[in-house]
């Protein structure tokens, strides 16, 4: 069996090319199969594999460095990426996802130029018009909610909500095996008359749409709900969906750093601290963001993984996890049998 490749843009995150190196380096050394394509400029990416610590050196065999003189910046729109982003690492990462060199591609960066570039590049599966970008939230009971969109689509109509919750329905079968999603619309109350007219006139379409959809539509429901384990799939739009997912991330770190201080405040509690050290090891595996970072951008023709921009080594690395998956049980074609 041949090795599996992935490509990489190097260039795009703001903690610099060296933590994605490093994330990229520890994916491969868990990985024997994995080969990981690195786009940048030659010279810096070389420097970079020469730094990796010690543990991960070994990795370089598997990461093959191809070279891009230039970078999207964070601050670039989406016109210059398209008009002027030629030579840059994230273009020749996708050119080498399109033309089947990689099963996946993985970026950290500009989210706006890489959705732009990645609808261009790659193109759309047939029936989809943009791409959404999503991801999955932990919830209650061991479950997990797939949130979308997180900023693909800031400003959606109604017929694209539907398409969105179509969309996370297909992810949550696939990448879950769950038969009939429980489907709802994010809004500011479950009353039919609250909300915005574009989330109303979405409700509506779904509605009427009932008895032919491939999953449990629930109606509206309110953030908290994201977070309850009875829904599978939250829809909003991409400005809203942005907001509620970093607000999610700074208040999980802010209460497992709350409970490891409450602890250590007075002796007994530091006592019980070093009791309970097991116990909030756990919790913050289990709650810490950097676990679920990368998030997919669903409705391409092939894979591509946006991981966050601040993310250090080992976020950048379950963005490459997030990637694998989804190579695993081939993503593209299976949301594409859903959509038909």
């Amino acid at each position: 069996m041949g090795a599996l490749r992935l490509a990489i843009d190097v260039m795009g995150g703001d903690q610099g090319p060296r933590v994605i190196i490093e994330g990229s380096a520890r994916a491969v050394i868990e990985r024997p199969d994995l080969e990981l394509a690195l786009f940048g400029p030659r010279q810096r990416v070389v420097a970079e594999l020469s730094r990796l610590p010690q543990p991960l050196a070994a990795a370089a065999s598997r990461l093959v460095v191809c070279d891009a003189p230039d970078t999207v910046s964070q601050d670039a729109s989406a016109a210059w990426a398209l008009r002027s982003g030629d030579k840059t690492s994230m273009v020749h990462m996708l050119r080498y996802v399109a033309q089947g060199y990689a099963a996946a591609g993985v970026s950290a960066g500009n989210t706006g130029a890489l959705v732009a570039l990645a609808r261009r590049e790659l193109g759309m599966l047939p029936g989809f018009s943009r791409p959404a970008i999503s991801t999955a939230i932990p919830a209650r009971g061991g479950r997990r909610c797939y949130l979308l969109d997180l900023g693909a689509n800031v400003d959606s109509p109604a017929s694209r909500l539907v398409d969105f919750a179509m969309m996370g329905a297909a992810m949550a079968q696939c990448m879950d095996g769950i038969n009939c999603p429980r489907v709802a619309l994010l809004n500011v109350g479950a009353e039919a008359t609250k909300g915005s007219a574009t989330v109303r006139e979405a409700d509506r379409l779904l509605r009427e749409r009932a008895t032919t959809l491939s999953f449990a539509y629930q109606g509206y429901a309110e953030g908290g709900d994201i977070f309850q384990g009875d829904i599978d799939v939250m829809v909003c739009d991409g400005f809203v969906g942005n907001v509620v997912l970093k607000a999610s991330e700074g208040l999980t770190r802010m209460l497992v750093e709350r409970v490891q201080m409450a602890f250590e405040s007075r002796l007994c509690g530091r006592l019980a601290s070093l009791l309970a050290k097991p116990v909030l090891k756990r919790l913050k595996q289990e709650l810490d963001p950097v676990r679920y970072n990368g998030a997919s951008l669903l409705g391409l023709k092939r894979i591509v993984v946006k991981s966050h921009g601040g993310a250090r080594a080992d976020g950048f690395y379950y963005a490459i996890q997030r990637a694998l998956q989804e190579v695993e049980h081939d993503l593209p074609t299976q949301l594409a049998k859903h959509w038909a």
